[in-house]
């Protein structure tokens, strides 16, 4: 009797089974499947194939094919060629990741504390703690923008304590507001909490008994973090800056209404060939490179995580 039950459970389920499952595989994956194919890739594509089309001649795009009215058509290679032609569109690239790499290290040096404190907190008071991180998410994004310009503006209680204090040891008074200052202010002010919220949900699911174990073993608090705490937290830091990082990379607004004529971002550059200059194919050509940055540099960390974890 025993025998005859085990050979049975090794008997493979029915075929009937098997398309069942298949089939509800299928129902659950090919909706969000067809959607990604839709509303990702296939913008994607038309971008991809943008970049090598001329400009229209009251704007968008000229005809892949002869219309017979004399005007360029097809493909070309003279976008790209424009773009790594002039050091400008190079400097602009490179500005962008400066403020993007900026703002992601002080979003982290801000959000570690508050995060590891929220984590530490009662449980009782987390939630609220929480609250409090994801409340600025309930008024309007540019209100919060246009706040800082009064924040920062020259009338203001900050910049007269800062100029009064520059006064005083014979300096010249400077501007906050339409300064790289003030952009890198707005930056970290509106990314932090993307950077506060998956560095707690990785501190609160810490172990304390770790940090128990090595106090035991005679390590100090800034050993017990170095060793422990941050080493554990490392996932949470590369999730938060990611979330950090890429959207900053390719930010308009807060350039625009908190930055000067001086402080031109890619994203900015991308905006005003689409809308402005009205130069579809080079705005196209810019938001490729841009985004193949963007996978070249996950790659790289990618890799980086991978052999980290391989030598460990």
């Amino acid at each position: 009797m025993r025998g005859t039950l085990f050979e049975t459970d090794k008997f493979p389920p029915p075929p009937l089974c098997k398309r069942g499952e298949k089939g509800t595989r299928w129902a659950i994956t090919a909706p969000p499947t067809l959607f990604l194919l839709a509303f990702f890739l296939a913008p994607a594509l038309i971008v991809v194939l943008a970049s090598f089309q001329y400009p229209g001649e009251f704007g968008g795009l000229a005809p892949l094919l002869d219309a017979g009215d004399g005007r360029e058509h097809g493909l070309t290679l003279e976008n790209y060629q424009f773009f790594f032609s002039d050091f400008l569109f190079t400097e602009i690239l490179l500005r962008s990741f400066l403020v993007a790499a900026a703002s992601t290290l002080i979003c982290l040096l801000l959000a570690y504390p508050v995060a590891w404190l929220i984590a530490k907190s009662p449980r009782q008071h987390r939630d609220f703690l929480v609250l409090l991180v994801i409340l600025p998410f309930a008024s309007n994004f540019l209100i919060r923008v246009y706040a800082w310009m009064i924040i920062l503006g020259p009338q203001a209680a900050l910049a007269r304590l800062l100029n009064g204090v520059l006064g005083a040891f014979g300096l010249e008074p400077v501007s906050l507001l339409f300064s790289p200052f003030a952009v890198l202010v707005g930056m970290v002010y509106v990314h932090l909490p993307f950077m506060i919220l998956p560095l707690y949900t990785n501190l609160e699911k810490h172990d304390p008994v770790l940090l128990d174990a090595a106090q035991d073993l005679g390590a100090n608090a800034w050993q017990r973090f170095w060793r422990v705490t941050w080493p554990l937290s490392l996932p949470g830091v590369f999730s938060g800056s990611a979330l950090v990082f890429i959207p900053v990379l390719g930010m308009f607004a807060i350039p625009d209404i908190l930055g000067g004529t001086r402080d031109m971002l890619i994203g900015n550059l991308i905006k005003d060939q689409f809308l402005g200059v009205r130069d579809w194919p080079f705005g196209a050509t810019l938001s490729i490179v841009l985004t193949l940055c963007v996978l070249s540099l996950a790659g790289l960390a990618a890799w980086a995580g991978r052999r980290r974890r391989g030598e460990q």
